[in-house]
């Protein structure tokens, strides 16, 4: 049923809220006015706040609750709609940009001289660990200027091969040479330890200069060694006064009240726009049919409270959105810019249904883009002989996240990924530009082996998914998924471009109990390691896909398991510099490999897993696979005479 026509209000910062609001010409000035108005106004038909362009500075979070929700339309005794949906739509006015600021525009500045250069200072109060510069996120002083610092090799204690001592971490450790020194207020010194799949970044308690020892504020995640070799933890530290002499960066002195900056040339300190993050989020929306169109969405801060000796796990899940659906229903966020953020820029929890998060600019982050996220249910109780997961009741669903570009992330949090979904079933993840990131594209699920994982039918197709890692942490992959999942489907996404700095820089990713999967028409190349990695999994089905120059190999299975693990099958498996097609853990086969096409550029010989086919094929594997040129021009499209199609191959498109 048609949508009548809405009841409009305008919204201007040169407005006035003692005027009606009715029209462009006579806005009201303040959003909470508007939010006022519209409430009154939904009772009887849709509404839409348009807001003209400009700034508006927020002093704390914009909360849209029940009462300002929309309305479903009424529907009869056998669910068919008899009247039209009342929407409450917040929207950009015709071509203007209004910006929803959280940060404070920082003035004041005067002419000093720091470290032998040219700077400015002002006063400042507060915490923050964020600065932007004419909308240029701004560098924070960090030494080593280049690279990394590595830590003294860790004694034997602290090293052994096993699960259990990765978690085994302590506040102090040794350095090298004269890497670090009793610097000015080293206390809001970070330590940025890159580490495994996650970075660990702690302030300093002390450095000791003549012991060669820093002792930190809290304990790390995972013990400070260099993954899993006994060699010392790749580092660097942020937010060093005496580090402060390139054009571009800043620092601030908070026992001072002092903020520093080297300005850049050009940059004039009459005209310069500084902004500093202040608010942690900047929207909370817990009703429904409430949507939000054309705004940006800027300047936040997150830093650790209470969570600070959890806050750096795996995907940097603990992190909140800037923008945050909470128990949302039917609501949307479309061709909204959320950038210099200082978090996730937006999440989806408590039970979100129905949100679209579609045709957005999700960049300039600290973290990653989107988060779709379970929450605990403190008042369950676990089911005997089930197991505490029964009481992770409050999963999000069908949440969409479409047609965005997320980009650009990780410059504080550097774990956190693209778009992560946690024990949430039914969501789509479809058509997305996601790029430039430290840690994986996409992660979905959040159980650790074959246990009860709440996580189903989750569609992650036609996403176009490069850049990823950057040489910054290890054991990712473009596209992550954990635990049984049966329904999700991985389809027609290009993946490219994953550079882990140790490693595993894998492109599709199934890890620890992946099961029930589908990985179907997917273009893979250049990848640090293979393009297709099962660490160990039942039953997942990938075929009709192309796997091509991946440096250490094109396909790997970490774990051999006594069921099938996968049916591999209709594949093109490519190698340019390499002949290694499988890795891993193939002692038998207990996976069907058979109908694929393989093929080393160069002319090297084809090896799995360190056999030679005819080794391979006596463990039952790709008997009846062949080895020839695929013919596939420089975008991966089959010519008419290629070979692909004696295995079954069926050609298909991928986003340009």
């Amino acid at each position: 049923m048609k949508s009548p026509t809405p009841i409009r209000l305008y919204v201007s910062p040169t407005g006035n809220d003692r005027w009606s609001g009715r029209s462009p010409q006579q806005p009201f000035a303040t959003i909470a006015r508007a939010q006022a108005a519209a409430r009154r106004l939904k009772q009887c038909a849709a509404v839409r706040v348009e807001l003209r362009g400009g700034v508006y500075v927020l002093k704390k979070p914009l909360v849209f609750r029940p009462a300002d929700s929309g309305a479903p339309s009424p529907r009869d005794e056998w669910g068919r709609d008899t009247g039209p949906h009342r929407h409450v739509t917040w929207a950009a006015y015709r071509n203007e940009k209004p910006i929803l600021s959280g940060g404070r525009r920082i003035t004041g500045w005067r002419e000093t001289e720091v470290n032998g250069r040219r700077a400015w200072v002002t006063r400042i109060g507060g915490k923050f660990t964020q600065l932007w510069v004419n909308t240029r996120r701004a560098q924070r002083t960090r030494l080593p200027k280049r690279g990394y610092f590595r830590g003294a090799t860790p004694p034997a204690s602290v090293y052994k091969n096993s699960i259990a001592s990765l978690f085994h971490t302590e506040t102090r450790f040794k350095f090298l040479n004269n890497d670090l020194a009793a610097w000015r207020n080293v206390r809001d010194i970070e330590f940025v330890a890159l580490h495994f799949w996650i970075e660990s970044r702690i302030p300093f308690a002390s450095i000791n200069s003549k012991t060669r020892e820093a002792r930190l504020q809290w304990k790390p995640r995972m013990r400070l060694t260099d993954d899993h070799q006994r060699l010392g933890v790749q580092y660097y530290v942020e937010n060093v006064f005496e580090a402060l002499d390139e054009p571009g960066q800043w620092y601030h002195d908070r026992s001072r009240g002092e903020l520093y900056y080297l300005p850049l040339p050009g940059e004039k300190i009459t005209t310069v726009e500084a902004v500093a993050p202040r608010l942690k989020q900047l929207m909370v929306v817990e009703g429904e049919h409430l949507h939000f169109e054309g705004l940006t969405f800027s300047h936040s801060e997150w830093t650790p409270g209470e969570e600070k000796h959890t806050a750096t796990p795996q995907a940097a899940c603990h992190i909140p959105g800037a923008i945050s659906f909470r128990r949302a229903r039917e609501c949307s966020l479309r061709n909204c810019a959320v950038t210099h953020i200082g978090s996730y820029g937006v999440e989806c929890i408590e039970g979100c249904s129905d949100v679209a998060l579609q045709s957005n600019r999700i960049t300039d982050l600290a973290g990653g883009g989107v988060k779709i996220w379970h929450s605990w249910d403190t008042k369950a109780k676990a089911k005997p002989g089930v197991g505490p997961d029964t009481r992770w009741t409050n999963s999000c669903r069908r949440v969409i996240v479409a047609d965005n570009e997320i980009a650009d992330g990780g410059h504080r949090w550097r774990q956190a990924v693209g778009v992560l979904v946690g024990k949430c079933s039914g969501n789509q993840i479809l058509r997305n530009h996601i790029h430039d990131l430290d840690y994986s594209g996409i992660s979905v699920g959040w159980t650790w082996g074959y246990a009860e994982s709440f996580g189903y039918g989750n569609i992650i197709e036609h996403n176009h998914i490069h850049d990823i890692g950057r040489g910054v942490l290890s054991d990712m992959g473009g596209i992550y998924l954990l635990g049984v999942a049966p329904g999700t489907r991985v389809r027609f996404n290009r993946i490219h471009d994953i550079e882990s700095r140790g490693y595993g820089g894998w492109g599709i990713y199934l890890d620890e109990g992946s099961a029930y999967v589908l990985v179907e028409n997917n273009l893979v190349y250049r990848t640090k390691s293979q393009g297709f990695h099962q660490h160990y999994g039942r039953e997942n089905i990938i075929r009709n896909n192309i796997f091509a120059f991946g440096r250490e190999g094109q396909f790997m299975r970490s774990r051999l398991e006594n069921h099938v693990s996968f049916h591999f099958t209709r594949n093109v498996v490519i190698g340019d510099g390499t002949g290694q097609m499988a890795g891993g853990a193939w002692n038998e086969a207990r996976a069907t490999v058979d109908h694929n096409l393989y093929f080393a550029k160069g002319g090297q010989k084809l090896h799995f897993a360190g056999k030679t086919l005819a080794a391979w094929r006596k463990l039952g594997l790709d008997r009846h696979s062949l080895v020839a040129d695929p013919l596939l021009d420089k975008k991966f499209r089959l010519s008419p005479r290629s070979p692909a199609r004696k295995i079954g191959f069926v050609p298909f498109a991928v986003n340009p």
